[in-house]
């Protein structure tokens, strides 16, 4: 019998499959969307060019673009089942748990798709717009329900980042701050085989419907170790509370080895790509928080220094994703969720790749326990 290979744990640098979605490059503080830069792209594209990038492979014309907008437009309302049940969704849970009443609405709404093995691809992906396209006004509904406000319904003359902070706030959005929302989905569209995307893609390896495989990564990414740190950056923020307590804030941190929230990342060791170009979006956005936000992350990295030589710790998406989504004017219970708006478009391109193969995954465990066969005994009176 061939001795089996024991992974490292979390998998962590095993590679388990081929994508041509994109990768990330810890190393070097670089991430792609196919074989562009996704820096780039946030800096010179739409949110909508980018998903037909990630559900194509291309970059599209003008005449493709309006067609995709046409397309996102038909499926970007909720269908009238889903509505009818989101006001009980709404009431189930706290603040929190809007991305719970997402994975709920979007298993009604995907109730009918059928099985991935042997579909045709064309169904496939009109499940998977569907499902993506659905998802900022879900989430926008669960808020305003939550909340005890009327739901806004989105606008074909928007874009999904326009859309976003229309249905959330009732309010017309500014160029700056639908150019800053843009940005930031676009940013997060994918990030390599992180948990979430790896659960989706191991959902559909079994054949199961488009559905199915974004609420097994929507269930992922609601674990605190995965998708929700952006309102936690800034409730540190809170915690230091005023510039002057910055330097003994920090380097409390530092002595007692707690977290500091926005800072770190499991891949990058240099500054992420995705935290720089958001710093640069804030900065210019501006305002005291910006500010303050920049002073906590020169006082880390300089007590860093001092106190800890030759560790170096950046920022990371999360702390000044939450700075510019407060200064968006989106409540922090939908931090996260905004986060989903985008990253749920990567999911369903990477459970349409998955879907081109056949092989389910099947890794297996070591098992640890008491050595068997133990005799099995006897009941007792």
């Amino acid at each position: 019998m061939r001795e089996p290979l024991i992974a490292p744990p979390g998998l962590k640098n095993v590679i388990v499959a081929d994508t041509a979605l994109g990768d990330v490059d810890g190393e070097a503080g670089f991430y792609h969307f196919r074989q562009y830069s996704a820096i780039e792209l946030a800096e010179k594209r739409t949110f909508e060019e980018v998903w037909h990038l990630m559900f194509t492979g291309r970059l599209p014309d003008p005449a493709e673009l309006a067609g995709f907008h046409a397309e996102i437009a038909a499926h970007q309302g909720i269908p009238d089942d889903v509505r009818a049940v989101l006001p009980v969704i709404a009431a189930s849970g706290g603040e929190r748990s809007t991305l719970a009443g997402l994975r709920t609405a979007l298993s009604l709404l995907g109730a009918g798709f059928p099985a991935s093995w042997g579909a045709d691809p064309a169904v496939l992906r009109d499940n998977a717009i569907r499902i993506a396209a659905a998802t900022p006004a879900i989430l926008a509904a669960l808020h305003r329900l939550r909340t005890g406000r009327d739901v806004i319904a989105p606008r074909a003359d928007l874009s999904t980042a326009g859309n976003w902070l229309w249905m959330l706030t009732g309010s017309e959005p500014t160029p700056e701050h639908e150019a800053a929302i843009n940005r930031y989905l676009i940013c997060t569209i994918d990030h390599g085989f992180n948990a979430s995307t790896f659960t989706a893609r191991v959902v559909a390896s079994a054949g199961a419907d488009v559905a199915s495989a974004i609420c097994g990564a929507i269930g992922t990414f609601t674990g605190p170790l995965h998708g929700g740190a952006p309102d936690r950056a800034l409730e540190a923020l809170d915690e230091i509370g005023s510039p002057d307590r910055v330097r003994d804030w920090v380097r409390t941190k530092i002595a007692t080895g707690d977290r500091i929230m926005g800072f770190g990342h499991p891949v990058y060791r240099t500054e992420d790509p995705r935290a720089r170009m958001l710093r640069e979006i804030g900065q210019k956005l501006g305002g005291p928080l910006i500010d303050f936000a920049t002073r906590v992350e020169a006082e880390v990295v300089q007590a860093l220094a001092e106190l800890k030589p030759g560790r170096e710790l950046h920022t990371n998406v999360e702390f000044y994703a939450g700075v510019v989504m407060e200064q968006c004017g989106i409540p922090r219970s939908m931090f996260t969720p905004t986060f989903a708006v985008s990253r749920v478009v990567g999911w369903a391109a990477q459970v349409l790749e998955q879907a081109e193969g056949t092989k389910i995954f099947r890794p297996s465990a070591r098992y640890v326990g008491t050595t068997p066969p133990v005799p099995v005994p006897a009941r007792t009176a």
